[in-house]
């Protein structure tokens, strides 16, 4: 009883302190750039069972399903706002392969493994099977925050880690409930079906009426973005609660469902929205993930023993190329996506979760049935499952960066030096080209303005070769030194040239008589007096193109590009002018160099190593461009 008293006196600060020491684990993470989810397992190890038994499954009593349930529809909802239908489509083809023809393979496979390297029932090596699956957003999203890869290669891993999440965790409760003899078994093919089922239908009701309060209902012009921030946070946990009264788990694919539909549609806030669950979500993934981890049996990894590592290899060495290779054959991915892909696979908060939970009501079905052979599979379930977990995590988490950088697949960069209203602007047009830009400016406040609005910043001098090397200089498409001092943007031109490889070199003249010495440096100039009067020249006697030229909002758009798709080469605009989208047409097209550029007749042949430049409807240039140039 005293025990008990101790322990209700200490949950606040436990909490507190919990919560604290995962926002640590984030901010090193940050810095570190690798997943913050390698951090968190630390830290919840070395506090919990298996460290300094400061938390156990007894610091939270049976209150821990309920916060792991809280945690688990924020997570989820959250990490589907995410996912647009326009990202999808960038690869739709292997998104579906992925969360199908790729789950089996995983399924499948991790359950052989599981059975025959850990010895588990095949009913537990299943469940096992079906957990990890899930790699889910909590550990792919801060893997793409830090390695900016192509549209397609992040479309089809965020896809994969919102769907895996649902299916996995509905598929594992279903096997579960079957074999769990404290438990009522149900068919699983019914079972995955009803919680399916019912987990899309309340999350769609939910995604609804949040979408006419948002919409149609004044939500108190004072105080509208904060009234409808509160109720996205409360329709994500009114979602998944009804769903998993109905159904256990239907709750994951109500919260998942909600998530997407909503953030799919034009509601009003969406910023202030997304930014508001993202703190959220940090926090709530924070504790739960220390809270997990520290309900770890010191033996229960290494009771799994080599049997153990034998599983992480077959998941992540074995399964994982094979199911992305099979997944993505026919898509537009390269050798080197492919094999990015293959290595990034970590398993979440879905897995820690959904074990952790299995692990308790085995532990009990043990003691009240006097069965201790329970109690011992609960243990090698839990252990198996984080032990994929850790390793997983630590080494692809850990490594992306680097594998992406040695695979190469990090779209080339374009950095800017200098972030006032000039480098801010030109940013903007560039990111919604879809361009990777990179900022260096040293002033604070304007870096922190610059992050607030969402842009990928380098704090220090621009003409220090290691801030432009930090940057990612050596892997840089375009330099452009735009601050507003000459003598600053000729020495980043020098060292542009002189230090790192970069295809265009472009600076900003404050003053028009400095022109003549960047040119000597054979560095593209843009002199701010030309700027002015080409921009007042245009508004006199071209002002409509000016116009929808210069708008970031436009429904138009003008894109240069280089050919890179074989099946263009030898033929003639006029075969080629049919191939391209709607709304497309070639304008210009040159050898790569402005003084080649010409409007071509529709005998004009396309050669390798030809630019042409797409002018029409905005998504019609884009698809064009992918047409054009494939990789």
């Amino acid at each position: 009883m005293h025990d008990t008293i101790v322990a209700e006196g200490l949950i606040i600060p436990l909490v507190a302190g919990i919560i604290t020491l995962g926002v640590l684990a984030q901010l090193v993470a940050a810095r570190l750039q690798v997943p913050s989810i390698i951090f968190l397992l630390f830290v919840g190890v070395i506090i919990g069972r298996p460290g300094l038994g400061w938390v156990t499954s007894e610091s939270f009593g049976s209150a821990l399903p309920a916060i792991v349930g809280i945690a688990v529809a924020i997570i989820v909802f959250e990490g589907a706002f995410h996912l647009e239908f326009d990202r999808i489509r960038e690869a739709p083809g292997a998104a579906l392969r992925l969360v199908t023809i790729g789950a089996v393979i995983a399924f499948v496979g991790t359950s052989v493994a599981v059975r025959y390297l850990i010895g588990l029932p095949w009913e537990l090596s299943f469940v096992v099977g079906a957990l990890l699956v899930a790699t889910g957003p909590t550990v792919v999203t801060p893997i793409l925050d830090v390695v900016p890869v192509r549209d397609r290669v992040a479309a089809v891993l965020e896809t994969e880690g919102i769907v895996n999440d649902v299916t996995a965790a509905i598929t594992a409760v279903v096997i579960f409930e079957a074999y769990n003899p404290a438990a009522s078994g149900e068919g699983i093919i019914q079972g995955f079906a009803l919680r399916l089922g019912q987990g899309l239908l309340v999350g769609a009701i939910v995604a609804g009426v949040l979408y006419y309060l948002l919409r149609y209902v004044d939500l108190s012009p004072g105080a509208a973005p904060r009234n409808a921030r509160l109720l996205v946070l409360a329709g994500a946990l009114v979602s998944f609660a009804a769903a998993n009264q109905l159904a256990s788990e239907a709750g994951v694919a109500a919260a998942a469902t909600a998530g997407i539909i909503l953030g799919n549609l034009d509601v009003p806030y969406k910023s202030e929205i997304t930014n508001f669950k993202g703190d959220i979500t940090l926090l709530v993934l924070s504790f739960v993930f220390i809270a997990l981890a520290a309900q770890l049996p010191p033996q229960a990894i290494l009771d799994v023993g080599l049997g153990g590592i034998g599983v992480v290899i077959v998941v992540a060495v074995v399964l994982r190329p094979l199911l992305v290779f099979v997944s993505t054959v026919g898509d537009r991915f390269t050798f080197q996506e492919r094999l990015f892909v293959s290595a990034v696979g970590p398993r979440g908060i879905i897995p820690a979760s959904v074990a952790t939970l299995f692990a308790i009501e085995l532990r009990t079905a043990a003691e009240e049935l006097g069965n201790p052979a329970l109690a011992n599979q609960a243990d090698l379930l839990l252990g198996t499952v984080f032990l994929v977990i850790f390793a997983t995590a630590i080494v692809e988490g850990g490594l992306a960066r680097y594998i992406a950088e040695y695979l190469n697949v990090i779209p080339m960069r374009v950095i800017i030096v200098g972030g006032g209203q000039v480098g801010r602007a030109l940013a903007e047009r560039l990111e919604d080209r879809g361009e990777n830009v990179v900022i260096i400016e040293e002033d604070e406040e304007a870096i922190e303005q610059l992050r607030n609005e969402g842009y990928a910043t380098v704090i220090g001098d621009g003409t220090d070769t290691e801030k432009l090397r930090e940057a990612g200089a050596s892997n840089a498409k375009t330099i452009v030194a735009a601050t507003g001092d000459d003598d600053a943007n000729l020495l980043v031109s020098q060292l542009a040239k002189s230090k790192f490889d970069a295809e265009n070199i472009i600076a900003r003249a404050n003053n028009s008589d400095n022109v003549d010495a960047f040119e000597e440096l054979d560095v593209r100039t843009i002199s701010s007096a030309m700027a002015a009067a080409w921009a007042i020249d245009n508004q006199i006697e071209r002002p409509a193109i000016a116009h929808w030229m210069t708008d970031i909002g436009r429904s138009g758009d003008i894109q240069e590009i280089e050919v890179t798709n074989d099946e263009l080469y030898g033929k003639s605009i006029r075969e080629v002018g049919p191939m391209l989208p709607d709304a497309c047409l070639i304008a210009l097209l040159s050898k790569g160099d402005h003084d080649s550029a010409e409007v071509p007749t529709a005998d004009t042949v396309i050669k390798e190593g030809d630019h042409v430049t797409l002018l029409g409807r905005r998504q019609g240039v884009r698809d064009g461009m992918k047409f054009i140039d494939p990789d």
